[in-house]
């Protein structure tokens, strides 16, 4: 610890500062002004306290040792930063961007000060290694003779692959997209995660071995058994991409999309790939229902692509702006953060709940609040096109999460409507028949605590084993999964990866 008293010297926060909204709802470039090494990056460091106990590195699901990398941050130490960095995260330059943090979350001194700025520290390393040429591929010193196919290129999946090629397997990334980077590429909006990021990262991987093969879906172009056939283990890292759906009346109507048929097509036109569902908000009365991360995405899409206006509906109430007492540190607390998207424009509007999709005037009064979930006969207008959105208060119920509440029903305009209400499980249609693999009770791939399914040598990790989660999630699974299957390949010989952490555990440190 080079400064015991650092946290008492610097007691202010400072934040990556942002471009003017009307400066950049005009692009799709990073919202940031600031990047990189800043003039105040090396004092804000000092304010870690390198805790006996540093509770961050417990919040953290890759185990990152924040406190060391912390205080090389603070001495201006780069290459030594990088190097502790990399050992137990593979693409900190993702995780520095859009991950919620939750070390910060659980960050000591957050208990009575504004927590340390893990994440800025973590993006800055990596950005300074970049520009000072520290990153640099690592290929294995020796080949083995075993093969494997990982099927999905999102963090998972990318995170697998680059474990096991640099212990010598020979490793091949089938993505059904015409582009790498899973929902990272075509979910995130290029304003939060600059394409160009991943990119660097596939050529590094290339050339440290492993190989990548766009526009292939495994159970169509390849069905699954042929796969496993070809290869002596196979990592399914599909994600979870099942959408939860909406079963209310008017769901028939035209213009009512789920936010993954919507994102993706953003992000094409920007790359000037030929978009697939062709839907843009320009011009139009944009709803969008579900307040998450993807909802935020969606509010800075319809604003940037020059939506007429843009509603964000939200079931649960407005969350605190401090930490409540169900939710003690240094656990993850839901408390309220504006997203750069929030602050573009548009309105949120919380303890909402639809009630039914409206096609003309006189079909909004045709089904009311208490006949809303059997309605039948729920007619269309003439160009079958949504035009409104029928929307009800809600508050705690005794019988139930919430309860409507009577005269409060609106109809608002929604010429555009985006469903952005989580997900429930991976696509196994074709793997389940082609290859069959217990699922468990969610729908989600089932698993051992090696990550392996119920057929042999097939392996599961990431969202479509683990439920729909997060980036840094994501990774985590990826190394540890990775370790399990060179287990699996190399049982009789000296394995280039320690033992594999169990799927039920917390993934810790690996090596890079």
């Amino acid at each position: 610890m080079g400064d015991p008293r650092g946290f008492l010297k610097v007691r202010t926060r400072r934040e990556l500062a942002e471009r003017p909204v009307e400066e950049r709802i005009k692009d799709w470039f990073d919202v940031h002004a600031e990047t990189g090494l800043q003039p105040w990056t090396r004092e804000q460091a000092a304010r870690c306290m390198d805790c006996g106990t540093p509770f961050c590195m417990t919040g953290c699901p890759l185990g990152n040792v924040i406190p060391e990398w912390n205080d090389l941050v603070r001495q201006g130490k780069w290459e030594d930063a990088y190097n502790r960095l990399s050992q137990t995260s593979n693409f900190p330059e993702f995780t520095g961007r859009i991950c919620p943090a939750l070390c910060e979350q659980a960050c000591v001194l957050g208990i009575h000060q504004p927590p340390t700025m893990i994440k800025n520290d973590e993006v800055t390393i990596i950005d300074q290694a970049w520009e000072l040429g520290y990153v640099k591929p690592l290929p294995p010193q020796r080949l083995t003779d075993q093969t494997v196919a990982v099927v999905g290129s999102g963090p998972a999946g990318l995170a697998v692959a680059q474990q096991l090629t640099r212990a010598g397997h020979t490793v091949v990334v089938y993505e059904k997209d015409d582009a790498l980077g899973g929902l990272m590429r075509y979910g995130i909006p290029n304003f939060k995660l600059e394409k160009g990021l991943i990119d660097r990262r596939i050529e590094q991987m290339e050339a440290e071995g492993t190989r990548f093969r766009t526009n292939v879906e495994i159970g169509k172009d390849i069905s699954w058994d042929e796969l496993r056939d070809r290869y002596d283990a196979v990592v399914v890292a599909i994600g979870s991409r099942v959408p939860r759906d909406m079963k209310i009346p008017g769901r028939e109507l035209d213009g009512i999309h789920f936010a993954l048929d919507f994102l993706p097509d953003a992000t094409r036109r920007v790359f000037g790939v030929k978009p697939v569902n062709d839907i843009t908000a320009k011009d139009k009365h944009v709803v969008v229902i579900g307040g998450g991360d993807t909802g935020s995405d969606c509010l800075g899409t319809s604003i940037r692509q020059g939506a007429k206006s843009v509603t964000v509906l939200q079931i649960m109430p407005k969350e605190p702006t401090s930490r409540p007492d169900n939710q003690p540190w240094p656990t993850f607390a839901r408390l309220y953060q504006k997203t750069t998207s929030m602050a573009e424009g548009g309105e949120y509007l919380y303890n909402t709940d639809s009630v039914n999709f409206v096609g003309s005037e006189e079909e909004q009064s045709k089904v009311t609040i208490e006949d809303s979930a059997t309605a039948e006969g729920f007619v269309a207008d003439e160009r079958g096109h949504v035009t409104g959105l029928k929307i009800v208060n809600v508050a705690p119920g005794e019988n139930g999460p919430f309860t409507r509440q009577p005269g409060t029903e609106r109809v608002i305009p929604a010429d555009l409507v985006l469903i952005s209400v989580g997900f429930l499980h991976p696509d196994t249609t074709t793997l389940v028949d082609q290859l069959p693999v217990e699922l468990d009770k969610r729908g989600n791939i089932a698993r051992n605590d090696n990550f392996a399914t119920s057929q042999d040598g097939v392996f599961v990790c990431g969202d479509a084993g683990r439920g729909q989660s997060l980036v840094v999630w994501a990774i985590a699974e990826g190394r540890s999964c990775a370790a399990a299957v060179d287990e699996y390949l190399s049982s009789e010989k000296t394995s280039e990866l320690p033992a594999p952490i169990k799927a039920s555990d917390r993934p810790m440190m690996l090596p890079r």
